[in-house]
């Protein structure tokens, strides 16, 4: 594919299977394309369904510590700079809500809140100290539903009528005020705004779940991802709206960004 000529790009990214390597979690085979994107001045926007604290840390390792970054799977923005966690006042609401609902209907779903970290990490996988971080939140709890699907269609109804969504994910159903990584890609997208107008977004995935993402940006990023059989076949790919990159995980990552970053270099020379 051709690069169109551009106008003050930024970069969104997933993490996990996209930035991240599936199995590792190293970034080593992007970073050619990461010192690039940081010679040239082109903001990286991580986005991720980690918590601002799992998030902030990564970030300023990448050196994109000025950038903001999509948290909670949308959820939420991590602002630019130093990070430091907020009061959370959208959490605590979240709980509120929760607690407001008969003790009946509340007990049937457990979720972050009600769990140690010992008991997040034997249910998610990660460490006790990525299991503390992951309980940080600020925008959403993920849980579980324990009850049968009529009391479920009356927990979903009840939190709908106090202003939360419910997204059911692989595994948690995650409960929240709503947004996605596309819409906050949008926002963010406003905020990079200049004379010339909005910046010519790219945004890189490897899940369904950055399908809004990839289909919403000016140029959409496919990166394959064996490991849960990827992206299917999208609209865009047949105008070159959405391309696919040629190898799973970082090592793709970086094909993309580094086949992009040439050809936008040879045509502004």
């Amino acid at each position: 594919m051709t690069a169109p000529a551009i106008e003050n790009p930024i970069i969104i990214t997933d993490l996990d299977g996209t930035l991240l390597d599936h199995e590792t979690y190293s970034y080593a085979e992007a970073l050619p394309a990461l010192n690039r994107l940081k010679q040239l001045g082109i903001p990286l926007i991580l986005a991720s369904s980690k918590t601002a604290a799992e998030i902030a840390p990564l970030r300023a390792e990448l050196g994109f510590s000025h950038c903001e970054a999509i948290v909670e799977n949308g959820s939420g923005i991590l602002e630019a700079g130093n990070y430091e966690q907020g009061a959370g006042e959208n959490y605590q609401q979240i709980l509120q809500i929760l607690n407001s609902l008969p003790p009946d209907l509340r007990r049937q779903y457990q979720g972050f809140s009600d769990w140690s970290a010992e008991e997040v990490s034997a249910r998610t996988g990660l460490s006790l100290n990525q299991a503390a971080m992951a309980k940080q939140r600020r925008f959403s709890e993920p849980g579980l539903w324990l009850g049968n699907e009529a009391d479920r269609e009356e927990f979903i109804a009840s939190i709908a009528a106090r202003g939360l969504s419910a997204l059911q994910g692989g595994r948690f159903t995650t409960l929240s005020f709503g947004g996605n990584k596309a819409q906050r890609m949008m926002e963010l997208a406003r905020r990079h705004s200049s004379d010339a107008g909005e910046p010519f977004t790219v945004a890189l995935g490897d899940a369904r779940n950055d399908v809004a993402m990839i289909e919403s940006a000016r140029l959409g990023v496919i990166i394959p991802n064996p490991a849960h059989g990827g992206i299917p076949q999208l609209e865009g790919e047949v105008t070159g709206r959405v391309i696919r990159a040629p190898s799973p995980g970082p090592k793709g990552w970086n094909q993309a960004i580094t086949s992009l970053l040439d050809q936008w270099q040879t045509i502004q020379e």
